[in-house]
């Protein structure tokens, strides 16, 4: 055995609601003027605008260049503008974008265009369970599975093995997001005229942009997509956010300067406190309530997250908390 400690044999289990909400109810009466945080982000759009043309515009002045130069410049740059793209999604899907539901659902669609394939509008239910019912085994599609604990951790071997697999996971990882929510939940994907725009403007554009430029353009998006949830500097927040890494807190913020280019997502314990405050003012929130935050764990590397989970025996797919208070919740 290696690397930091004993491997898990199951999920930590708790019976306890989410935390959360009671921090939030806590912070607001302590602090009612957070109120005055939650409204819409006007910049977003604009942000997004920028990330997407930024991205075309890449996508066709790379395709005479050199290999080399070129996955340098997918994954230096049209991976953490992609990642980028992830989290403006992530934004518009908690209406923090504009004041109306469906300018939001149209801006996403728009930041969905360079990310090659559409999801923008499947994102928004799987994202709201993740917030009202987190961890809660069966419904929060944001844990691993027991068959991905099962193939990374409890059929390895030895140390060695375990670490293997985790870098193989952390590499694909991509695919275990995009995957995991319809298979466990195949019922929340939507079935309405939003999905059918979704899909209608993503394959129109994807088509559009080889009829004129060639099938390279394809794959500049489709690379930065992949390695944008790889083993990327941006992507360290998938680990960050919830894994249990000090004692059995489930939820880490990340205060660096990443978040620059992430809308903030580091924020995360702020972030799932008050949903309803857009990326720019979760710093203010910090602000205001720090006896409520400063003396969390926290998590100081999106990278250095990322090293530990695959080198760390004691992290694994294992390492996050499962809860079965979905029922006790329902009938409050």
């Amino acid at each position: 055995m290696g690397g930091g400690g004993q491997r898990r044999g199951d999920f930590f289990r708790s019976e306890q609601s989410e935390p959360h909400a009671t921090r939030k109810e806590k912070i607001l009466k302590a602090h009612p003027e957070v109120k005055q945080l939650m409204r819409h982000e006007p910049l977003t759009k604009y942000l997004v605008m920028l990330s997407v043309g930024a991205q075309v515009a890449l996508s066709v002045f790379t395709l005479e260049w050199s290999w080399v130069a070129y996955l340098v410049v997918v994954y230096v740059v049209g991976a953490t503008i992609n990642h980028s793209l992830f989290l403006a999604i992530h934004e518009l899907s908690h209406n923090l974008g504009f004041k109306k539901s469906e300018h939001n659902k149209l801006c996403g669609i728009i930041a969905n265009l360079p990310i090659g394939i559409p999801y923008s509008i499947t994102f928004k239910p799987y994202h709201m369970e993740h917030h009202r019912y987190q961890g809660e085994d069966g419904v929060d599609t944001d844990i691993p599975t027991a068959l991905e604990a099962w193939l990374i951790t409890k059929t390895s071997h030895s140390y060695l093995e375990h670490t293997v697999k985790k870098a193989v996971f952390m590499f694909f990882q991509i695919f275990a997001y995009a995957f995991r929510p319809m298979c466990v939940k195949p019922s929340l994907v939507p079935k309405d005229s939003w999905i059918a725009l979704n899909w209608a403007v993503q394959i129109a554009f994807d088509l559009g942009m080889m009829y004129m430029f060639g099938i390279k353009v394809m794959l500049y998006f489709l690379l930065s997509t992949f390695f944008a949830g790889s083993i990327h500097p941006t992507a360290g927040h998938f680990i960050a956010e919830h894994y249990v890494m000090e004692g059995t807190a489930e939820t880490y913020s990340y205060y660096g300067a990443l978040n620059w280019l992430a809308y903030n997502v580091g924020y995360h314990n702020e972030h799932h406190d008050f949903p309803n405050i857009p990326w720019s003012n979760l710093p203010k929130l910090r602000k205001i309530a720090p006896e409520f935050y400063d003396d969390l764990p926290q998590c100081k590397s999106w990278p250095g997250a990322i090293f530990r989970y695959i080198f760390d025996d004691s992290i694994s797919p294992l390492s996050r908390v499962k809860r079965s208070t979905l029922e006790t919740n329902k009938s409050k």
